[in-house]
Formats: C-alpha cells, structure tokens, sequence
C-alpha cells in the first residue's frame, strides 16, 4: 500500500467521527482521533481475522466428513486413512470462501494502515491525513456547498455520510491541497467508495467528481 493511500483511508475514518462543528477541533484533537482509529483499525482487522478462522475451522470439519462419508471410505477398516474424493464446489462454499477472502483483505489493509501510520518516521501518513482534515475545516462551507450544488435532487443532509465525507476528501485535495494526480484522487475516491459505502456510490462520486472537474477547470 502506498503512504498516500494509507492516508486517504485515515482520513476517511477520521472524518467519520466528526460531529457537525467541524471547526472546534484543534490539531492535537485530530492527532487523538488518528490514534484512536489506528487502534480500532487493529482491534477491527483481529476480530475479523478470527472470524475467518472459525469460518475456516467449520469448513475444515465439514469437508472431513464429506470426505468420511464417502462410499468408499465407509467400507475402510476404523482407522484407515480415509481415501481422498473429489470435493464438490457448491454456490453456498464458494460464496463462504469468498466472504473469507473479502475479511482477510480487509484486514491486511486495516493492519497495513495502521503499520504505514506507527513506523512512518517522517509522519507523511499521518501529516497527510491531517492536512485534508485542517483544509476541510477551514473551507468546509464552500466544499459542502460545492456537493450540494452537483447533487442535484439530493439534499446534503439526506446523503449517506460515508458518500458526503469521501466527496469531502476528494474535493479537498482537487481544489485546496492540489498536490496529487486528478486520476490517482478519483480512482482513490471510487476505491474508497466501493470499499465502504453502498452499490450505487461509485458511480454517484464519479459523477459529482466529473463536474467539479470540467468547471474548475482541473487536469
């Protein structure tokens, strides 16, 4: 994972407990808040992790006893190692499997965030994060302005948070940061989006991210 990345998903956690006066928090508050998510972040991927282990336990068991079960290896002496048979793959499995596969991602990149934070001497991770928090709190008013103004038919209050702060983000590094690539800051928004918002959110963020980039003149 890139530091930047790492930053992004920081700051997207941190603007998720921010209450409605955005201005009242000091750095030193948004620094407290970073540790905190960090320590969830770890506590989260680790109680994931040993969801999908007791998942992989229940599957260990139950294809031990397909494999019992088996014809074959019901007329073996007690015993007897059981012959192998071929495993069916189900929908039902390989839906589980793939549930697992999506907790053991989350938590690599939860426990990979949360290591780009601790050891990055230089805090680029954390500073990062930071910076987009600060430049949220001093514009927030125009940045929220600026998504009521392109969703249309949509009342700011009404949209789904996680919506609302990944736009925050991403328009905050558009227009006031100006440090990364446009590509690299839609594509992180979109990522972001469908990692932790709905099935429609993607598309809703690219659209919004597409406007404030023609009119802004941005490229």
């Amino acid at each position: 994972m890139q530091a930047r990345r790492a930053a992004r998903e920081l700051a997207f956690i941190l603007f998720s407990q921010f209450d409605k006066k955005i201005t009242n928090y000091s750095k030193e508050d948004l620094q407290d808040i970073i540790l905190k998510s960090v320590r969830i972040l770890t506590s989260s991927a680790s109680d994931e992790l040993k969801t999908a282990l007791g998942s992989l336990i229940v599957m260990r068991d139950q294809i031990d006893n397909y494999e019992a079960d088996a014809e074959i290896n019901l007329s073996r002496p007690i015993g007897a190692a059981n012959i192998p048979v071929p495993l069916p793959m189900t929908s039902d499995m390989t839906g589980r499997i793939n549930e697992m596969i999506d907790i053991a991602e989350k938590a690599m990149l939860a426990l990979e965030i949360a290591e780009f934070t601790t050891l990055d001497a230089q805090n680029d991770v954390k500073n990062y994060a930071i910076d987009i928090a600060e430049y949220f709190q001093k514009n927030h008013k125009e940045v929220d302005d600026i998504i009521q103004k392109y969703a249309k038919n949509w009342d700011l209050g009404r949209l789904v948070k996680m919506d609302k702060d990944i736009l925050r983000i991403a328009i905050v590094e558009l227009l006031y940061i100006k440090d990364a690539p446009m590509k690299v800051v839609v594509d992180e928004a979109l990522e972001l989006a469908k990692k932790y918002s709905t099935d429609d959110s993607a598309s809703f963020i690219n659209g919004i991210l597409a406007k404030v980039i023609v009119d802004y003149g941005i490229g």
